[in-house]
């Protein structure tokens, strides 16, 4: 549920009838969950984890808050769609990663042999 109203929240910032204020609330907390840099360091038991697990969700709310019900409601819509291709895209996803990955092995052994 967390990830699908990010992602939803992630595709209201993108519409242009999203309210400039939600729209800085929403980048400062998926910036903050991207970030490495933490408040409460994650080497620290349970408080590490506990700042992330409780500004995130909150600061996204705030910005949820600040959105127009159909800018949310069509976010929430695309992000329902993409959730129900995302299964069939990952696997896809990871067989181009395999065989980039065996070009480029093939390509520097090759180099190397010759």
């Amino acid at each position: 549920m967390f990830w699908r109203d990010a992602l939803a929240l992630l595709f209201a910032v993108g519409d242009r009838r999203t309210p400039a204020r939600a729209r800085w609330l929403a980048l400062l907390a998926l910036a903050y969950a991207l970030s490495p840099v933490d408040l409460l360091p994650d080497a620290v038991p349970v408080l590490g984890l506990g700042d992330d697990l409780l500004i995130v969700p909150t600061v996204l709310a705030l910005a949820a808050r600040g959105l127009p019900a159909p800018v949310l409601a069509d976010a929430r819509a695309r992000s329902a769609g993409l959730q129900r291709r995302l299964p069939w895209v990952l696997p896809l996803l990871g067989g181009v990663l395999l065989v980039g990955v065996g070009l480029l092995t093939w390509g520097v052994l090759r180099a190397l042999a010759g």
